[in-house]
């Protein structure tokens, strides 16, 4: 029997659909489009119409743009059980436009009667899923550029502007051009202080903002397989910055698991289909985890990568664990890993702010976020805040090393301040040194 750290699974491993003789191989991209637009076949490049099977959008990216543009047409939402509104952005809130940002949006939540409302419980691109909105097959769309995390379910899901959503929330279909898949295939495993978030900045130094050129990205590869759901989340996440529609990992037990765990449990056979066929059309790119030392982005460009060895040394003002990519429950576990029994280097703030409420509360049972505070850390609340320049804003001139996705200038404050981005074992094991290092040596 298969089991994991949420309990026993199915003892039959789920057996992959296989193409009928002589019938086009198609990648895993091309399935979940073509369900969602009533095909058998779909191929890349033709243009067409898909049913939405859930539409996600928050305080900033919904009511306050969506509500005038409704009532301007006069049209209701298509189907009420198919929304999700999360609170994330401007909470807590902090300032009077803050307050009345998220006023409206709460009031339009009431009007409109929406049964699925997640009010300052976390970020849109983790809550969804511990909501138990998310499985594999669906077709999604999110008011949100980190919309593809999705796809780490084995769903397609993209985000979109306030127009196309509003096409979306009134029909409840949009067009896609069907993508090509583009193969990011990782070998190995990674070593001990090595994580999702180097991957994915390993291919944007070695690929760029562009690598992706808005086609779809599939995560496989023994290394892949590997990982966790929230380590899975960081790469498809983080196909946005590689300038992909999605990025998609095929689901697989340790999906089933998760799910379950998080209130929607699947069979075997709901995860069968949702693979790319053996020898379908694609890219393919290969990487080797077994190699793959930490990464660390510089100032101004996620794509701007370096070995963390090039950067060893220079001295942080500022350590920050937050936002989607870097603030989950195995990305606390790991900032806690490298700093427990220590305290953070004298002239350094460390701000962890957990990406949900329900990771927080599970960090808070396992003793974790006691570790991170005993280090020195304050904890911020489970909101975008600081990635996306609200709230705890950074200041002019400082040094930051941010488990976050984007260092472009001024995103998370002051235009002057320089932002290095790592994963949480680099913030933490920098946070300690006072200094951009290694965890893998704290870790030793």
């Amino acid at each position: 029997m298969r089991t994991s750290i949420h309990g026993a699974l199915d003892e039959t491993a789920p057996q992959r659909v296989q193409p009928a003789p002589g019938a086009p191989r198609m990648t895993l991209a091309q399935k979940l489009v073509a369900r969602a637009a009533g095909r058998e076949h779909v191929v890349p490049g033709e243009i067409v119409n898909c049913r939405v099977d859930l539409a996600m959008f928050h305080d900033s990216s919904g009511p306050r743009r969506l509500a005038p543009m409704l009532a301007e047409i006069g049209a209701p939402i298509w189907d009420k059980r198919k929304v999700v509104l999360v609170i994330d952005h401007f909470v807590p809130e902090e300032d009077e436009a803050s307050r009345q940002i998220v006023r409206l949006t709460r009031d339009w939540a009431r009007q409109q009667q929406l049964p699925h409302v997640h009010d300052s419980q976390g970020i849109c691109h983790v809550v969804l899923p511990q909501g138990g909105h998310l499985r594999p097959g669906l077709f999604a769309v999110g008011g949100d550029s980190h919309s593809p995390t999705g796809g780490a379910f084995g769903a397609y899901m993209f985000g979109i502007g306030a127009t196309e959503m509003v096409g979306v929330v009134t029909t409840g279909e949009i067009w896609v051009q069907v993508p090509h898949t583009i193969f990011m295939r990782w070998i190995g495993r990674l070593a001990d202080g090595v994580s999702a978030k180097d991957m994915v900045l390993q291919m944007l130094g070695r690929h760029g903002m562009n690598g992706g050129q808005y086609q779809a990205l599939e995560f496989c590869g023994e290394a892949v397989a590997a990982l966790s759901m929230p380590e899975r989340m960081t790469l498809a996440n983080m196909s946005a910055e590689l300038g992909a529609q999605v990025g998609l990992v095929a689901p697989d037990f340790t999906t089933q698991a998760w799910l379950a765990a998080h209130g929607a449990p699947l069979a075997a056979a709901d995860i069968a289909p949702w693979h790319s066929d053996e020898g379908a059309p694609g890219i393919r790119h290969a990487f080797d985890a077994s190699t793959l030392e930490p990464q660390v982005a510089l100032p101004h460009s996620p794509a701007n990568v370096r070995p963390v060895s090039d950067v060893v040394n220079t001295k942080v003002d500022i350590a920050y664990i937050g936002a989607c990519t870097g603030a989950k429950l195995d990305d606390l576990r790991a900032a806690a890993r490298v700093l427990a029994g220590y305290r953070i280097a004298a002239g350094v703030q460390l701000m962890v702010a957990p990406a949900s409420v329900h990771d927080r509360e599970a960090a808070e049972r396992e003793g974790i976020m006691k570790m991170l505070v005993d280090a020195g850390a304050s904890v911020l609340p489970s909101s975008c805040g600081a990635c996306a320049g609200y709230g705890s804003r950074i200041a002019e001139g400082t040094t930051v090393i941010s488990s976050t996705a984007r260092n472009f200038k001024g995103r998370m404050g002051a235009a002057s301040a320089e932002v290095f981005l790592g994963s949480p074992y680099t913030v933490a094991a920098s946070a300690l040194r006072g200094v951009i290092a290694d965890a893998r040596e704290v870790l030793a």
